[in-house]
């Protein structure tokens, strides 16, 4: 079972935003929501402003990480974790399925995106002057994102934006250029928050480079022993992300009511390390739906995301 110490799920006290994705080496976000609340299931005093003042000073960074997928990444770890994306060659392979065409695929992007800071994709479009709409606007960020050139920036009015790296963090995003640094750091940084999920299922590395850097890397102590504990973890938390098989974590007979498909990955009843229900949210109101009538008592839990979800509709 993977610990709920390691991924800070008994919530330590006083650790800030950037400490809380430096601990978990990146955190997933491709939903800001429920990422915001990835923040509330590991600290009692982070609020959604805290965690948007940490965006805004650059301390973290929202961009592509493992697996291709949305990330909060801390700034000072963008080196060794670009150095490990994959190859753009999907990107390119979307980027003409969105009718994308001509030779100039980057140059395009860059020059829309620099000097101008944090744009819409609608401002996008229009400064790309019809070459590329809706997600093909997505994947040219995200091939100026694989050369370093582009993160997110915060959202505006809910809606994601883009901009040139140089202009939201002072330069390009330069890769750490000894890859098997950057594959030491990896390992070492998954055997803390998320062993024993499988790494390279977690990375999106290849097997034999997940097999390099494992044997790289030096076994960490496990964490002390845990005291009972019950979360309400959001969709795509990073405790039930990387794993091959989650069986150690959730029962196969409820593992359609976590996982119904189409790729969404419900949030989760945590209890004691184990997924025993799921719950969901219409704008600050939770719905809790456990497996069994064993769950012990959650009116914690809910009055805390209440709380969360308050400051979060308040700034919105």
């Amino acid at each position: 079972m993977r610990s709920v110490e390691a991924q800070l799920l008994h919530r330590p006290p006083g650790l800030t935003a950037g400490e809380i994705v430096r601990s978990l080496a990146a955190m997933q976000a491709q939903d800001v929501p429920a990422a915001l609340l990835a923040f509330r299931a590991r600290s009692t005093s982070l609020t959604p402003a805290d965690v948007e003042a940490a965006w805004q000073s650059r301390e973290i960074v929202r961009t592509w990480g493992p697996r291709g997928t949305l990330h909060f990444v801390h700034a000072d770890d963008l080196p060794w974790i670009h150095a490990l994306a994959g190859p753009a060659t999907n990107t390119l392979r979307r980027l003409a399925e969105e009718g994308v065409t001509g030779d100039d695929p980057l140059p395009l992007i860059t020059r829309a995106l620099e000097g101008q800071g944090p744009l819409t994709k609608a401002d996008l479009e229009e400064r790309l002057g019809g070459r590329a709409r809706g997600q093909g606007v997505v994947h040219l960020v995200a091939l100026a994102a694989h050369h370093g050139l582009a993160v997110l920036g915060p959202s505006r009015a809910g809606k994601p934006t883009y901009v040139h790296a140089a202009d939201w963090l002072g330069a390009p995003i330069t890769p750490e250029p000894d890859r098997e640094r950057a594959l030491r750091e990896l390992a070492t940084r998954y055997r803390r928050a998320h062993h024993p999920a499988d790494l390279a299922a977690w990375s999106g590395l290849p097997l034999g480079e997940a097999r390099t850097a494992w044997g790289l890397s030096a076994a960490h102590p496990p964490p002390r022993p845990e005291e009972p504990l019950v979360r309400l973890a959001p969709a795509f938390d990073e405790y039930v992300m990387g794993w091959r098989s989650r069986d150690p974590v959730l029962a196969p007979e409820h593992a359609r009511k976590v996982f119904p498909g189409g790729g969404i990955l419900r949030p989760v009843v945590l209890v004691d390390g184990l997924i025993r229900g799921v719950w969901s949210r219409r704008g600050t109101q939770v719905t809790v739906q456990p497996f069994d009538d064993e769950v012990p008592p959650l009116e914690e839990e809910i009055a805390d995301v209440h709380r969360f979800l308050r400051k979060f509709s308040r700034k919105a």
